[in-house]
């Protein structure tokens, strides 16, 4: 098992980055499926926690493309998906994966705090802390915050960090080292992807309200799903791949 803590600083709010993060998610799947890959919303509803009370249940198959490298296609079935559940106490969520393949697990714990990431009271191993990028040139029309020049964190506000601590697993002989890297890499760079997208779009969501969000979402939700299944008609078939990686991640950024 390979864990990791990451942090990621934005120029938001954390209320700002409920609205953000549940726009870009919704846009970000739709964009990534199709092709025989993608993600299907089975569930998205308000339910209770027995640990954390009351949240918002998400539950999804990923379908995936065959973009692993050729050490790890062996231990990887002709038909292949990923249920994903994700429970959101926002501004604190928790992700984990199902898969066929045996001894796999990714867990996710996130929190969100309206900081520059220099909050070391939540977990305790070494961070890796990462900054959004390719932002140097962009500037929002809505808010005028931008660019994000370097050295950005130490004046800009308003400032907010999104820490997760990322627990993987793949406790197979010979090909866990390499295989919970590799993912953990994949994990950190989609990471990146993410936030960067969630400031990129800020001008399409700011000032949306919850409800409105929650329409785009449901939006786009039926649109993505209606892309899986008219892939899956189409192909016959699915696989694993880089895909899983892609979408894995969207839930926690």
């Amino acid at each position: 098992m390979l864990i990791k803590e990451y942090r990621v600083c934005m120029p938001l709010t954390v209320d700002e980055y409920r609205i953000g993060q549940l726009y870009m998610i919704s846009k970000h799947s739709c964009e990534q499926s199709g092709g025989g890959e993608g993600v299907e919303v089975v569930k998205n509803e308000p339910s209770v926690h027995p640990q954390y009370g009351a949240g918002q249940l998400t539950e999804k198959r990923i379908y995936l493309s065959s973009k692993l490298p050729s050490w790890a296609k062996a231990f990887v079935p002709w038909f292949f998906y990923v249920t994903e559940t994700a429970w959101n106490f926002y501004p604190y969520t928790i992700t984990g994966t199902v898969s066929f393949l045996p001894k796999f697990s990714v867990r996710i714990e996130t929190r969100f705090e309206n900081n520059k990431g220099n909050n070391n009271n939540l977990v305790t191993l070494k961070p890796s802390v990462c900054f959004v990028q390719d932002l140097s040139r962009w500037q929002s029309r809505r808010t005028g915050r931008g660019p994000l020049q370097e050295g950005w964190r130490d004046t800009q506000e308003p400032i907010m960090c999104s820490y997760k601590r990322v627990q993987c697993s793949f406790e197979v002989y010979g090909f866990q080292s390499r295989t919970e890297e590799f993912i953990h890499k994949n994990i950190r760079d989609i990471l990146l992807v993410g936030h960067r997208q969630a400031v990129a779009w800020m001008d399409e969501w700011h000032g949306l309200t919850m409800e409105e969000v929650r329409e785009y979402e449901r939006t786009m939700t039926e649109k993505t799903n209606s892309k899986v299944k008219s892939s899956q008609s189409s192909t016959g078939e699915t696989a694993l791949g880089g895909g899983y990686l892609s979408i894995i991640c969207e839930y926690y950024l």
